[in-house]
């Protein structure tokens, strides 16, 4: 181990109350965050994003959050090199470094490792994402199929997003994806407790519930009409936005776009679920007792706030 540090990761699906346990972690221990969130590290959609707020904030030292432009390009290997080398200036002055987020490619990258994929070119992200606009999902899995044949078989047929990112992995580098993915596990010297909050789905979900109707309350629906000469973008490309723009453009009414908007969370939380399961180093915490229980995982049983 990296002379005795720790990295914690604080993880699980939206709505959870990751954001508020990683703070009162770093209150404990006078660590910082680390934000694992594919969204949140971009400009302009704090609300749609669920981002941290002020408050959040000026509690805790966040990174990764606000940081990008909704152009800009980002993926999970340049999240592993961020995050990695934010660790390691935050172990200069203290033995924990924190993540927190429920971006699962990212936190996977971060505590395994991943594969040396090619930066995506504009143009190529363009071709990629023009697929699914033009001829929706079974046009993306037909160019999959085309280009990667041994992927196709064995990825996901109905996550349009890792499609798509299998398609332009594929452009970018010429060859297939599959080609590319070693599955070696990397072996970190430092240190890695996961944490999640183990909530029932009926109390998850009615979190959710509340969590869009605050969402749409403090300006979502402005938010959006602000962004949606961008909603092109892939940063945009994702829930509660997309149900905004169809309600711009007539295509639903605002009433059906919000129970959208809700539902869509929902089935997203799911996924984080599903992914959850499969990492057995994640342990589930109870909601009352989960602060005192990771700082005991830390051996920092003795600390306060």
């Amino acid at each position: 181990m990296k002379n005795g540090k720790t990295l914690l990761v604080v993880t699980g699906p939206t709505g959870s109350g990751k954001t508020e346990l990683a703070i009162r972690i770093t209150e404990a221990t006078g660590s910082e965050i680390i934000s694992a969130d594919s969204r949140q590290i971009y400009k302009d959609i704090p609300i749609g994003t669920a981002a941290p707020t002020s408050y959040e904030l000026a509690k805790a030292k966040h990174h990764l959050v606000g940081i990008l432009d909704l152009e800009d390009y980002y993926s999970a290997a340049r999240f592993e090199q961020d995050a990695s080398r934010l660790l390691n200036e935050i172990w200069r002055t203290n033995d924990l470094g924190i993540v927190c987020g429920g971006s699962m490619m990212y936190i996977d990258a971060l505590c395994n490792g991943i594969d040396d994929l090619p930066d995506i070119s504009a143009e190529n992200r363009r071709i990629a994402y023009s697929i699914m606009e033009q001829g929706g999902l079974q046009a993306v899995r037909d160019r999959l199929k085309e280009l990667d044949p041994e992927y196709y078989n064995r990825a996901d047929l109905n996550n349009h997003k890792r499609l798509i990112h299998a398609i332009e992995v594929s452009l970018q580098a010429g060859r297939p994806y599959s080609s590319l993915l070693t599955g070696k596990r990397v072996k970190r010297d430092y240190k890695i407790v996961k944490v999640a909050l183990d909530r029932d789905r009926d109390t998850l979900f009615e979190r959710i519930n509340r969590r869009v109707d605050r969402m749409i309350a403090e300006g979502m629906e402005e938010e959006a009409s602000k962004v949606y000469h961008k909603r092109h973008l892939n940063s945009l490309n994702t829930v509660g936005f997309k149900e905004l723009f169809m309600a711009i453009e007539g295509k639903m009414d605002r009433e059906t776009a919000i129970a959208r908007i809700a539902k869509n969370t929902r089935v997203y939380a799911k996924k984080q679920l599903t992914w959850m399961k499969k990492d057995p180093e994640i342990v589930l915490l109870n909601p009352e007792t989960a602060y005192q229980d990771t700082l005991n995982l830390l051996g920092l049983s003795h600390l306060t706030v």
